[in-house]
């Protein structure tokens, strides 16, 4: 019995009194012998088993170790800055609501060095929409002062769906749905966070950031045991006062399913579980988000997991924390993000830099410097130079706004690309540009186009196209029109009453652009 207690304690009781009362009594019983033979080797074992565990132990917790409880390094040191992020959010018109105190002291304070931070992504489409941009900018500038970024995409709560701003519950998804949604979404958020920095952070050693997949800790976890070891921490009451519950369960509402009424639970436990796991110590998100951001941090106080690792010393202030962005709306209160003809998507495949460009350029006067501020990294001197200049240079500034988020969301192919199309279908553009069908496939969002057999193109006199592509009502007018200068077949001016279209004049085999003027342009394919 004696030799079952840790080697610390043999060690240290061997030499006393009651250690040797013990061994006296062991040998008189006649077990003494072989047992002080053996009082070395095993005393040897026992520090063997102890070195390895040690080590073990070491090297787990090594493992665990995040950069929030890393106290050596601050962010200025890391970064070469000396501001705080939660300056530069405030700044931005970023900060909705935080936890802690309201002047945000100790929230300032813990990120003064290196943070764990979080935002959480459902996979409902694809792709994220310019309304979830805001989301991945915040975490950006964190990841520009030197935290820890994690982007959560849900496996899990993505078959849930989140009730939060909804009136109406959202349509299950199945598994294949879910997986091809989060591959889309985890592409988009890490386009966004892997291009080069503002010229302010050129120098800085950036972190990459780390995506996760609540799926992988909600997946194997038993219904049952959720019930008994998170949902008996959840009083009914309090869910029952999130925003996002209350607008449902009201006059107006439409009800919330059980699986709905839960989701809050589960966006929780993700804060808590990443916590342990990650040393995250921020959740992130939209004003929307508030409740279920609350609801993690309290849980995580009833779970008593706010500091519950042995690999760090004692924190100060162990508690987590929240912080809301205003969601991006526009002057008249309506989400930004959204068009008369639908999402304005970031995946290329599903609107192309052009199309992004151009939804962007349309932003009205009175939306666009919030915007500038919030979604992009432009310095705010020139954000306010605009402002100033907006009554003598108009567009001035949406043609910066598109340009910035068109770079951020697409690149410099893609920001070059937008700038060739819109060049090819702005009035006034008829005479110049270098036509491709690639440019010719993204105008085509925003541009009259014609299908015609293609036997009725190869040949066709230009007249004859202009008349078919509904750029002329009579031969006549059409005539006239190329006689004074006016028809162009991709961009080249038609000096011939009698020229036909060539095969070699269908870009890509199967596109021409027609032009009557300056204005009046159409693109013609080829069926």
């Amino acid at each position: 019995v004696l030799l079952m207690d840790s080697g610390a304690s043999i060690r240290q009781n061997l030499g006393s009194q009651k250690m040797s009362a013990a061994l006296g009594f062991v040998i008189g019983t006649g077990y003494g012998v072989p047992l002080l033979f053996r009082r070395a080797a095993v005393l040897k074992r026992c520090e063997r088993t102890l070195s390895a565990r040690k080590d073990r132990g070491a090297a787990h917790l090594k493992a665990q170790r995040s950069l929030s409880d890393a106290p050596a390094v601050t962010v200025a040191e890391k970064t070469g800055s000396s501001r705080n992020v939660l300056d530069t959010l405030r700044e931005r018109g970023l900060v909705e609501q935080m936890s802690g105190d309201a002047e945000g002291t100790q929230l300032r304070a813990l990120l003064e060095k290196p943070t764990a931070v979080y935002v959480g992504f459902d996979p409902t489409a694809d792709s994220l929409h310019l309304g979830n941009l805001l989301a991945i900018v915040v975490l950006r500038w964190f990841q520009l002062h030197g935290h820890k970024t994690i982007a959560l995409v849900g496996g899990a709560t993505g078959k849930v769906g989140d009730p939060s701003g909804k009136s109406t519950e959202r349509p299950q998804l199945d598994d294949s749905t879910i997986e091809k949604n989060m591959a889309g979404v985890s592409k988009n958020i890490s386009t966004v966070l892997s291009r080069n920095p503002p010229q302010e952070f050129a120098d800085c050693d950036l972190k990459e950031p780390e995506f996760v997949n609540n799926g992988t800790w909600m997946g194997p976890m038993g219904f049952l045991d959720f019930l008994r070891d998170i949902g008996k921490h959840a009083r009914v009451n309090t869910m029952l006062n999130k925003e996002s519950v209350k607008n449902r369960l009201g006059a107006d509402g439409d009800g919330m399913s059980f699986t709905e009424f839960t989701y809050q639970l589960l966006q929780a436990y993700d804060f808590v579980h990443l916590r342990r796991t990650q040393g995250v110590r921020i959740q992130l998100g939209g004003s929307d988000q508030w409740g279920n951001i609350t609801a993690g941090i309290e849980l995580a106080r009833k779970l008593g997991v706010t500091n519950d690792r042995a690999d760090v010393e004692k924190e100060d202030d162990t508690a987590l924390y929240g912080l809301t962005f205003p969601l991006l709306t526009k002057a008249d209160g309506k989400k930004f993000g959204k068009s008369e003809s639908g999402a304005i998507w970031l995946a290329p495949e599903k609107l192309s830099p052009y199309g992004f460009y151009q939804n962007v350029m349309r932003t009205a006067d009175a939306d666009v410097i919030n915007l500038l501020k919030r979604v992009t990294f432009e310095p705010l001197e020139r954000i306010e130079q605009l402002e100033q200049e907006m009554e003598s240079s108009p567009n001035a500034a949406q043609r910066a706004l598109a340009e910035a988020l068109t770079l951020l969301v697409h690149g410099k192919e893609g920001l070059e690309k937008a700038l060739a199309a819109t060049a090819v279908a702005a009035p006034g553009a008829a005479g110049g540009g270098t036509l491709d069908a690639e440019l010719l496939d993204m105008v085509a969002e925003e541009m009259r186009c014609v299908e015609l057999p293609r036997d009725d193109l190869v040949g066709c006199g230009v007249i004859d196209l202009m008349v078919k592509a509904g750029l002329q009502k009579s031969k006549g007018e059409a005539r006239r029109l190329l006689q004074n200068g006016g028809v162009y077949v991709n961009n080249t001016r038609v000096e011939d009453v009698s020229q036909r279209l060539e095969e070699d004049e269908l870009l890509g085999g199967r596109l021409v652009l027609v032009a009557a003027g300056k204005k009046n342009k159409a693109i013609v394919r080829a069926k």
